[in-house]
């Protein structure tokens, strides 16, 4: 389970996300990642500028077309949030950064091994992973 100060819970962050964000695309993966730093003019006025910057906070969407069942799309997506708390417990991902991975069709056939790898190539790819 990820820890608290790093879901992305709130509509204004998705929105945020969805449209300032950039994409990085993987086979059976997708993520969009947004930059905190460099969308100052949407910090919101309640917050203090300076720790907003330094949060890292990750959502996942696994969506009916990749499967009807809730019980595989809810297994896809502890798979992924796994794979996601362990880079963060390690600290390798940087913070200052909002990320929503998205599945593709193909997502439920691969096992946890392969998801996990290509979250981390995502992570690479986006700018995003600490060596």
């Amino acid at each position: 389970m990820l820890q608290k100060e790093n879901r992305l819970v709130k509509v204004r962050d998705f929105n945020l996300v969805m449209e300032h964000g950039r994409w990085t695309n993987g086979r059976f993966l997708d993520i969009k990642t947004l930059e905190l730093a460099k969308i100052t003019d949407y910090f919101p006025k309640k917050e203090d500028p300076n720790n907003f910057k330094k949060q890292l906070k990750l959502a996942i969407a696994v969506g009916l077309k990749v499967h009807k069942s809730a019980v595989k799309r809810n297994k896809l997506k502890r798979q992924i949030r796994e794979a996601l708390r362990l880079l963060i417990k390690d600290g390798r991902i940087k913070t200052g950064f909002y990320v929503l991975v998205v599945t593709k069709k193909g997502a439920l056939e691969q096992d946890y091994a392969e998801i996990s790898k290509e979250i981390e190539l995502l992570i690479k790819r986006s700018g995003l992973l600490i060596s």
